[in-house]
């Protein structure tokens, strides 16, 4: 019985120290989404571990969403007007500096090739 409650009791610790490595969502990133109409030049970028369709414009870049990254994949090097809905992240560093914004298009539509 003594066994029981001292496992119990162990294993309440670990939960609780476990707990926070479960984190959270960052409270303060502030998220705006509105439907754009982007024209730019696709690129493929090896920012991670798995590549990124990107749209390179005059004024930024548009990371297209994985899961429609297929749509444009075959576009590369070539001029295209897409429209989607973008998602516009402010992004920090761990220590709570800026790192810049990054802007992601979901339900891509490709609306012109050149």
């Amino acid at each position: 019985m003594n066994n029981r409650y001292l496992f119990l009791g162990l294993l309440l610790i670990c939960i609780t120290v476990l707990l926070p490595a479960r984190g959270n969502k960052d409270k303060d990133a502030k998220v705006d989404r509105n439907i754009v109409q982007v024209t730019g030049v696709v690129r493929l970028v090896h920012g991670g571990l798995f590549p990124e369709v990107v749209v390179t414009a005059s004024n930024g870049e548009w990371y297209i969403a994985r899961e429609e990254a297929d749509k444009l994949n075959d576009l590369q090097h070539r001029t295209v007007t897409v429209e989607g809905e973008e998602t516009v992240t402010e992004l920090r560093y761990a220590g709570g500096l800026p790192a810049g914004t990054r802007r992601d298009l979901k339900n891509v539509r490709i609306v012109s090739v050149q």
